[in-house]
Order: C-alpha cells, then structure tokens, then sequence
C-alpha cells in the first residue's frame, strides 16, 4: 500500500489570523498617537475658537472716572468745558464750584484782573468798578457795597480761585453740577449744535473700539451731543459732562439744536466827534515852551485838536510831571482847537513802569493824578503814550489801566485816546480790541518802521501804513481810529570803516557791513536843504510811495526816504478809502507851511 507523504504549510485561514495578529498589534501602538493629536487639535480649536470669540465679546471693563475726570483731593471738581474735560480740576466748597483764575481769565472772561501784589480781584464794567478782597463775600460796584452768600476768591495752596457763580454774573456762560464723581458742565459757546437719543441701552466708550473701556451706561433715548461723526464709531457727550465713543448704529435721529443763553452783553459808549479829527502833537519840553503856541499855530490849517506833551510818569509811585499850561488851552479853546493832554512813560528812565502799573494802588493814584490835571487845566481829552513795554513784566496791567482811566474820563467828560504802535506779535498784549471796548480812540502811530538803531530804510512806506490800518481794523472800529503820521524824515548815513576798525575775519563774514550806519532825524524844510546842496535828485519809489534821494558827501553815502506831500497825500487817501475818524501828526514844526493844503483837501477842515 503506497504512502501519501504530507506538507506542512499554513491554510489560508491561518494566514488571516496571523496578519489580523499584527495589524491589532500596531493598531494597539497608535492608538495613543491619535488620541494626543486629537487633544491637540481639540485644544488649538478651542483656542482659536475663543480667541475669535473674545474678539468680538465688547469688554464688560469700566473706565476708572476719577482718573478721567483728573480728580485727586477730595475737594476737587471736574471742569468739563465746551465739551472738552480740562485737566486742571477745580475745587467743589460748601456747595460752591470754584474755578482757578487762570482757567477764568484764558477760558471765560479776559476781563477778569487779579492784583496777585495786592490780593485784589477788579472787573471793569462800562461805567463802573468792581472790586473783590480776598477770601470776602463782599465786594464793590463802585462806592455801593454787596454780598454773596459765599467766599468769592479764594486761596489754595497759593492757587487763586473764583466762585463760578461770581463769574457767570459778569460773563455769557452757564454751568450745571454732577455728582459721582463731582464734575462741572460749563458752557461758553452758544449757536448751532447736532444733539441725537440713543436708539437702545448701549455703552460709551472711553475710544471708539469694543475693547475700549466703559465711561457710561447709556439708556435708551438718553439725549446726546454728537462731536464727531465717523465711518463707525461717534465721539459724543451726554447731558451730565461724560464724553466718549458709541457705535453708529446705536445713534438715533440727527437734529440740530440751537444753544441760547438769557445773558445781555455790556454795552460800550464813547465820545464821538462829528467832524474829522485833524490833530497834531506839540513836543513842549518846558513851561516857557507854551507862550509860543500862538507861533506855533499860527501857519497851520484845519487843526482840531493839538496833543501838548505835558505830562510823564514821574516815579514809582504814580505820580505825573506836569508842563500844563491854562493860558495854552485857553488860547486853543478861542481858536476852536480841542487840547488832549498826552500823558507818556518815557521821560523819566528811573521810573518802572511795571512797578506802578502792577499795583491797583499805584495805579489808581496815576489815573486820580491824570484826571485831576484834566480839570484843573480844562482838558478836553487826554492822549495815552505809554511806550516799549514789556508784555512779561506788564502782563494784563496796562489794558486794566486803560479801563480804570476810561472810567474816569467818561465821568469827567474828557475824551480817552490811546496811541499804539502798528500791530505786530509782540505788542498783542497791548489788546486793542478792548481798548475799543473803553478808549474813545484808538491812534495808530504809523511810523517809525525803521528808527534810529534799526536797518536804514523808510520812516512809513505806504505798505507798512496800509497794513498797519489793515491789521488795526480787525479790532477797532474805523470810526475810532485816528491815523498817525510823520512830519519828519530820517537821513541816514553810512560812513565807511577806517582801516583800523575792520576786523578781518569780520570782514570774510557774508554779514559784514563795511560801514558804520547812523541817521538823524528832520522836518521837512530841511530834508529839501540838504538835498539842494548836495544836488540830489530825487526819485519816486512806486513800492514805497514817496521820493528817494541818495547822495554822496566827504565819502559818506546819505541815502533818503522822503516824507513830503506826495507821500503824505497817499496816506491820507489811506485814512479817506478806510473811512477813518481822523489823521494826526507828529510833531509839529517838522511840517512845511505848504502841507496843510495837502491834508485839508482829506480832512475838509
């Protein structure tokens, strides 16, 4: 019987078995794998889930408000002002808002004064005084005594403060007082403004952006002021002083509400000739000087008023010089010739201006001595020639002793000119808008645009005396200016270097002038001698609207701007077109006999 021999080898069934063996296996060695990628890929979802959501959750976080409103001591008050939050707070004492005077002077009311040498607040009104002392709740209005249920100024760490409710009586503003924190809402801005409601509760925020923080809880229909309209966020501020940024869509319908206080503005009144004022300046230097007025007037035509330069500041203490003559103005007076009696500050150069300007006591003793002399000398007005100031020094005093010098003029009868340099930067101070306010006229010295000292160059070229009246009609009044002009001319002289001053390097420099620079000035008679006798011709300068004339003599060169009636004609047709008050001169005798047919043809006097 034949043997079948047999094979060992796997049946398919085992093969099966065996690779399902190994699969579970390495399934089993995954496994773990797979289980930390998901966590990771479940964890970067759930990151970047929340972040995307974070980014568009508005932030719940609420705006420190005592930090906005920039309060620190317990006493102190917000000032939100013309929707703007200042930084310096005020102080909030016995129910009463106080506000640094400062912030008073630059914000509310410039005519506010604080004597910080005499702890005296002053505000002037048209026709009367006020007079505030420290830590009082009394005060003056002239002689008439009056109280406030409060302390007017206060002191605070040398800081000086106003009660609000003192300034609102004498200024176009309104305030209203909040509590939590304490904040003022001042208004001094009055006119068209766009107010909206809020269309739903929603939130003001510190910056436009849902992350901003929170500065207010808005109701629904709770009105606000819109500031600033953009593409999607709105800066506004509501009725109680908080300012911030709300989405456009929560903005409800756009009107426009028109601001209005019940506050009537002071009305100014002045003396006002109705004639032309035709006034010259009388340079007397002594008493004797007087008796020659009659010489001095005796060629003129169509003078008016004559300015005599009598009085001075004499000292520290406000006391005047005093050159007044009656017999003077007693022989103007025959003549129809009004006398304003120029008061000046240069003469005595011992004598600080500043000094008796910045003290109310020094000051109100200089305005007492002025009006006195005007009565005693029957004065009709007085000229104010108060000269080379220093604003720093000065600061508000001279414009607050125009206004007291106003105020006593006015009750005497005695007209109030001021004589003020052409406007430039640095005489802003001078404040001509409100000497306006008090003085009856404003005098535009329109000369001296180049003066001993200077570059050489013309006394008053038309441009600089066009835009002199230019710039002063942006605060005065025309029928209040009177248009100051020269009667004299300056030469001027440039005498070469000697050898043995000329410095070198010096000389290398592009700067260098290698002469020495001096003018003198003169009346008009004498500007024709001098150019007769050295035969200068003399040529019409378009740009500068008059003669110049150069020459030579001795190796000097002269060179010379001409005052004379051409060029005085095309000032005064400056004075007619600008419908000015009137015209002034100075001095007199620099003048030709022949000028006054030139000017009375402007001033029909």
């Amino acid at each position: 019987m034949e043997r079948t021999q047999r094979t060992n080898r796997p049946t398919n069934g085992n093969r099966n078995r065996n690779r399902n063996r190994r699969r579970n296996r390495k399934n089993t060695k995954l496994a773990p794998v797979i289980v930390v990628i998901v966590l990771i890929l479940l964890v970067l979802l759930i990151t970047v889930g929340t972040k995307i959501i974070q980014k568009y959750i508005p932030s719940k976080e609420h705006q420190d408000m005592t930090e906005y409103y920039h309060l620190q001591a317990d006493d102190d008050i917000s000032l939100v002002v013309d929707h703007e939050v200042l930084e310096t707070p005020g102080k909030y004492i016995d129910g009463e808002v106080y506000v640094d005077y400062e912030t008073v002077h630059d914000r509310f009311n410039d005519r506010f004064y604080w004597d910080a040498n005499e702890n005296v607040l002053l505000y002037t009104l048209p026709d009367n005084l006020v007079t505030v002392a420290a830590g009082s709740n009394t005060y003056q209005v002239g002689k008439e005594n009056q109280s406030a249920d409060y302390t007017i100024v206060r002191n605070d760490s040398n800081t000086m403060y106003l009660a609000l409710d003192f300034v609102e009586q004498y200024t176009n503003i309104t305030h209203e007082v909040y509590e939590g924190p304490n904040r003022t809402v001042i208004n001094t801005v009055w006119g068209d403004v766009d107010t909206a409601p809020a269309k739903k509760a929603t939130q003001l925020r510190l910056k436009g952006g849902i992350k901003s923080p929170i500065v207010k809880d808005l109701e629904k229909g709770e009105t606000l002021t819109i500031l600033d309209a953009g593409d999607s966020w709105t800066k506004a501020m509501t009725e109680d002083g908080v300012i911030g940024y709300l989405k456009n869509k929560f903005i409800g319908k756009v009107t426009t509400e028109t601001l209005d206080n019940d506050f009537t503005e002071p009305e100014f009144t002045h003396i006002s000739k109705d004639f032309t004022i035709e006034m010259a300046w009388h340079q007397v230097t002594t008493k004797d000087a007087n008796s020659t007025i009659a010489t001095v007037l005796q060629n003129t035509k169509g003078i008016n008023v004559i300015a005599p330069t009598w009085f001075y500041l004499n000292d520290n203490n406000g006391n005047i010089a005093n050159l007044a003559s009656l017999d003077y103005v007693n022989y103007c007076h025959q003549n129809n010739i009004e006398v304003w009696g120029l008061v000046s500050n240069l003469e005595n150069k011992e004598v600080d201006t500043a000094v008796v300007l910045t003290h109310t006591s020094t000051r109100q003793y200089l305005v007492n001595q002025i009006i006195s002399a005007a009565i005693q000398y029957d004065l009709d007005g007085i000229n104010l020639d108060f000269e080379s100031l220093n604003s720093e020094a000065v600061g508000d005093s001279y414009i607050q002793f125009i206004r007291e010098l106003s105020l006593k003029c006015a009750n005497n009868g005695v007209v109030l000119s001021v004589d003020n340099y052409v406007p430039s930067a640095y005489t802003a101070f001078y404040d001509r808008e409100e000497q306006a306010n008090f003085a009856d006229y404003v005098v535009i010295m329109g000369y001296d645009e180049h003066y001993a000292g200077s570059d050489e160059g013309s006394v008053a070229s038309i441009g600089f005396v066009t835009n002199g009246v230019a710039d002063t009609l942006k605060e005065v009044p025309a029928d209040q200016i009177i248009l100051g002009c020269p009667f004299y001319t300056r030469i001027w002289a440039e005498t070469p270097k000697a050898d043995d001053e000329e410095d070198t390097t010096a000389a290398a420099s592009e700067d260098y002038v290698p002469y020495d620079l001096t003018s003198e000035a003169v009346g008009m008679d004498t500007v024709q001698k001098r150019l007769e006798l050295n035969g200068a011709t003399p040529t019409w300068s378009e740009e500068d609207g008059q003669n110049y004339a150069e020459y030579v003599n001795d190796g000097v060169t002269y060179k010379v701007w001409i005052e004379d009636a051409a060029s005085l004609e095309k000032k005064l047709e400056v004075m007619k077109s600008n419908k000015l008050a009137g015209i002034s001169f100075w001095k007199l005798g620099f003048e030709t006999d022949s000028i006054w047919d030139t000017i009375i043809k402007y001033t029909n006097n």
